[in-house]
This record gives structure tokens, C-alpha cells and sequence, in this order.
């Protein structure tokens, strides 16, 4: 494939943007090489500006579960820009959308609605500190929850400088997976800590899923300590149920954090749980939070469209079906061949993991062969597959995908396995 017009692109943008992009996950830095610009999608591909058509598994990082430009999107968007676009008042979509959710997700009594994932992370922390009147916040080893200072340093990591020394001493860090590591913290900091913040499948250090009992015990321990249990389902909300991840464990958080799926492809992310700690938001509450795009009429139609297209359960019951067979025929694949590879795979969510053993928690992901990753990344890219340029981070199957997309990919998979280790 020829990729011209990308690299004479991006030795331009790279004077004017940091990198070349305006966020870190779409570089080629893990991988290598230069970021390829993209200009159109339909379905499940997505063609570049030299031409070069891919079958596309990053989905824009996790929103496009039907694929690109589903129909149901289209025709709300342009039914809306008719009407508004922006109003900075409250709009009816917004009453109807918010009563949409909290009929899908029991756990939700009360939202609001913001403008990304790390909004919605952030603003959940900061309330659930001021609900509990406590400082210090709980999370996991390889978790992601935006890019907010609290999240990004504990007592001991940093993932980001610039970020102070203080804040670094108010979040706490525990193995997922690891109850035992759970328990220790909050026996050496007893009603201390404001809140708990995990994904029940993560997808930054492969696709890891939380143990059930581990849920519950968790789940446990946070009513028993009256610390608010977040649920950051900002990739798996819509992605594995229409319930999310919580509906599947039968698991019910204080809050829940969502966006990407929920805007149908427009910027948003929303928190929500119970009525008496959202009650502690300004105006009713003293916990402050605003936004002049909170709430828009665009992605509040655009949510509306897609959450309404995802209650048919055939779009679920596909992309399990999906899914499997895909686990089942690559894992078959690489273990007939001996090849240090696995699928790991929660509904819709994958990894193509280069290591010889399962990832359970973030010491597990330490032993994934990046550079093996790399040299894959390249070969199916070169042959029209395009992954996250990550070894880490979850790719995503969607309901546009074909039964032809699924058997082109497996060849060129294997193809590329079969080089690599030849």
C-alpha cells in the first residue's frame, strides 16, 4: 500500500499539532511509523486519504457499534441541525434521553450528561468526594479513566507529569482481580476512602475481565465502608449489553460513567447513579460541575437514535456469534501452530495478545511482546486490517462487520503469524 499523502501530511501537522495528533492513542509511537490520516468510513471499512480501503476494528476507539455512519445516525443528525444545533438552555432531547438511559441501566436514578469519557470520570471522582467528605480514591493497576490528574498518579506511579505531589497522595492503587489487595487498603485507610473506580472489563492492558466473585466482594466492601463504587463503563456501556457490563454481572455500582457508544459518533459522556448522591450536584447540591456542550441537542439526538437501534437484541445476539467464532477459530489456529499468541475477548472487545499466557491484571500485561505486536500491527495493516496501534489496547468488533470481513481477516491473520514466527 501506498501511503504518500499520510506521511507528506504528517510532516506538516506535526508543526502545528504536538505529535501530529490531538490525542496520543492515535500515534504509530507504540508501533512505529506515522499515523495514517483517515477520510471516509462506511460500514465496517474505512479508507484513508491515498485510497487504501481497511476493515476497520478500531471503531473511533469503541463508539461505532453499528459501524460508520449507520442510517438511524444520519437521519437524526439532519432532523435536528434543521431545528438547533446549540442552545444553551435545557432541550426536550435531553429529558428524553437521560428517562432512555435510566430505563436501560437500573442502577442509574439520576444523570448528567457531559461532553467525553474523562469528563464523566472526573466529575463522578470529584462528586463522590464530596458526597462522602473524603479524599482519598481507589483504583487498579493498568485501569484508564481519562486523562485527569487524580487517575493518572498514585502514591506509586505517574503515567503523566505535571501533575502535583499532593494530588499523587490521594489515590490509592490495588491489583485487579486481587480482593486481598483491596481489603489491605482500606484496612490502612479506614473511612478515608471517598470512592473506588474500576472497570469491569478493562481494555488497557488487553481485553481482562474482573472475576465475578471478585465483583461482589468488591461491591461488598465498598457498601460496608460507605465508599461509592464506580463503574467506568465508558468503552463497555452499550458495547457488551445494552445494560453494560453491570447488567451482565447482575452488579449494581452507586455511579456508572459512560460515553463513546452513547453518542452514536458525536463527542459525549454522561455519569449517573443513585438519586441521593446526584442530588449533591449544583444547583440542588454543593459539588460543581458545568459544561456549555453539555447536553447538546446534536449528540443528545444522535444518543437517542442509536440506543434505540441497540434494543434489538439480534445486534447483541450477532456480535456474540461474531465473536466467537473468531476466538475459537484464531485461538484453535495459534495453538495448533504452538504460537506465544491468544484472542482474549469479552462480547464485542478483543486483543490479539502476543504472550503465552492469559492476562489477568496489569503484572500479567507486562509480559505481551511489544515489538511482536509491532511487526504484526504492520503486516495486517499492509494487507487492509486496521488495529489499535497498541499491543495493550481493546479493538472492537460492530454489527457491520460480514461474514466475509471475518474470514478475510482470519487468512490475513494467520498470513502474518505464520511470517513472524516462521
Amino acid at each position: 500500500m501506498i501511503h504518500k499523502k499520510s506521511h507528506d501530511l504528517f510532516s506538516l501537522i506535526e508543526n502545528l499539532i504536538p505529535g501530529g495528533v490531538n490525542s496520543p492513542f492515535r500515534s504509530f509511537n507504540e508501533v512505529g511509523g506515522q499515523a495514517l490520516f483517515m477520510s471516509y468510513g462506511q460500514g465496517s471499512s474505512i479508507t484513508d486519504i491515498d485510497g487504501n480501503e481497511y476493515i476497520d476494528y478500531v471503531g473511533a476507539w469503541g463508539p461505532l457499534i453499528l459501524g460508520h455512519r449507520p442510517s438511524c445516525v444520519i437521519k437524526a443528525l439532519y432532523s435536528i441541525v434543521e431545528n438547533v444545533m446549540v442552545t444553551g438552555a435545557p432541550h426536550i432531547l435531553e429529558y428524553e434521553f437521560a428517562l432512555k438511559i435510566t430505563q436501560i441501566m437500573p442502577s442509574i436514578a439520576k444523570i448528567r450528561f457531559v461532553n467525553s469519557g474523562t469528563e464523566s470520570c472526573m466529575s463522578a471522582l470529584r462528586l463522590a468526594r464530596g458526597y462522602t467528605g473524603r479524599d482519598l480514591v481507589l483504583m487498579f493497576e493498568g485501569g484508564y479513566h481519562g486523562h485527569i490528574d487524580i487517575t493518572l498518579a498514585s502514591y506509586n506511579h505517574q503515567s503523566s507529569q505535571g501533575i502535583p505531589a499532593n494530588v499523587k497522595g490521594n489515590t490509592l492503587m490495588a491489583r485487579y482481580n486481587d480482593i486481598e489487595s483491596v481489603a489491605e487498603l482500606f484496612k490502612k485507610f479506614k473511612d478515608k476512602i471517598a470512592a473506588v473506580i474500576i472497570e469491569p472489563v478493562a481494555g488497557s492492558m488487553s481485553v481482562v475481565k474482573a472475576d465475578l466473585q471478585f465483583l461482589k466482594d468488591l461491591r461488598q466492601i465498598c457498601f460496608d465502608n460507605n465508599t461509592v463504587l464506580i463503574f467506568d463503563e465508558v468503552l463497555t456501556g452499550l458495547r457488551l449489553a445494552l445494560g453494560g457490563a453491570q447488567g451482565l454481572y447482575n452488579i449494581e455500582p452507586d455511579i456508572t460513567c459512560l460515553g463513546k457508544i452513547l453518542g452514536g459518533g458525536m463527542p459525549i459522556g454522561a455519569y449517573g447513579g443513585r438519586a441521593d448522591i446526584m442530588d449533591y450536584l449544583m444547583p440542588n447540591g454543593q459539588v460543581y460541575q458545568a459544561g456549555t456542550f453539555s447536553g447538546n441537542p446534536l449528540s443528545m439526538a444522535c444518543g437517542l437514535a442509536i440506543v434505540g437501534e441497540l434494543q434489538n437484541p439480534d445486534i447483541y445476539r450477532k456480535l456474540e456469534n461474531l465473536g466467537h467464532y473468531f476466538e475459537n477459530e484464531f485461538n484453535s489456529f495459534c495453538k495448533e501452530m504452538n504460537y506465544p499468541v491468544l484472542m482474549q475477548r469479552v462480547g464485542s472487545m478483543f486483543s490479539i495478545t502476543f504472550s503465552s499466557k492469559a492476562i489477568f491484571n496489569f503484572a500479567d500485561s507486562e509480559f505481551i511482546d511489544k515489538d511482536k505486536f509491532a511487526e504484526f500491527f504492520h503486516k495486517v495493516l499492509a494487507q487492509g486490517v486496521y488495529l489499535p496501534p497498541s499491543a495493550y489496547d481493546a479493538a472492537c468488533f460492530s454489527y457491520a462487520h460480514s461474514d466475509n470481513d471475518i474470514a478475510k481477516t482470519l487468512e490475513i491473520f494467520k498470513t502474518a503469524l505464520k511470517e513472524i514466527f516462521a
